[in-house]
């Protein structure tokens, strides 16, 4: 059977209306989905990778277009599923084309975040020559490329990375009217506390006067009371 017969197939196995329903409640922005549990999303997305994986990237790249283009959430998440599987065979090129997926067919934060904490956070691991590039994505007119700018340095982030490049993109999106771009650039702060905490507390510290608070309560969430206590005081 075909790999795209079988998926579908198992998605009209799979989906229901009750599902789809209730998924709507955790976006701001209208989405438009099968109906499935996320555990059988990726059973669906790991059981089917099996019988494309000796594939080109090329062609499972294919499949992805063809995933994002659906415009189904959890199609989305098939194309983040599959891509990060191919992770071993980045090549400097497919920066490009990981840009005009996000530009093109992102519109909400879940296929954002899965895209870009795994697919471009590996891919910046291993070509960090592409970090000023994020700065550009932070100043586009597309909300879901300014969060992107901010969500694919989580992973790195955790790990001690790329501390010059968060702030630098901490200071674009600063003043964002968007929430999901504050939410955005605020977890990134707040992942890099693990290993860099008194520079973040700094920053807060400096730019808390004009920081949306939404960004600063995402920032400070995991800092120690007393430094919690003293970014949330307000300047009179």
């Amino acid at each position: 059977m075909d790999v795209l017969q079988n998926i579908y197939k198992q998605i009209n196995l799979n989906k229901s209306a009750a599902v789809a329903e209730s998924s709507q409640r955790f976006f701001k922005h209208e989405i438009v989905c099968h109906g499935l549990k996320s555990a059988v999303s990726e059973k669906i997305a790991k059981d089917n990778f099996e019988l494309v994986k000796n594939l080109s990237k090329v062609e499972i790249f294919d499949y992805c277009e063809i995933f994002w283009k659906s415009g189904m959430l959890e199609e989305s998440f098939f194309a983040c599923n599959w891509a990060y599987r191919m992770r071993k065979q980045f090549v400097p090129a497919d920066f490009a084309l990981f840009e005009r997926w996000i530009d093109t067919y992102v519109n909400n934060w879940a296929s954002c975040d899965t895209f870009c904490n795994h697919t471009v956070g590996e891919f910046l691991e291993m070509y960090p020559e592409f970090l000023p590039e994020l700065f550009r994505w932070a100043k586009s007119d597309n909300l879901w490329m300014r969060r992107a700018a901010a969500v694919s340095l989580i992973v790195p982030a955790r790990k001690g990375l790329f501390k010059e490049e968060i702030f630098t993109i901490a200071d674009i999106l600063l003043l964002d009217k968007e929430d999901m771009v504050q939410k955005g650039y605020g977890w990134m702060l707040k992942v890099t506390i693990k290993y860099h905490l008194q520079e973040v507390f700094d920053y807060v510290i400096e730019k808390k006067s004009i920081m949306p608070r939404t960004a600063l309560r995402y920032a400070i969430e995991k800092m120690p009371v007393e430094m919690k206590k003293e970014a949330m005081k307000k300047d009179f």
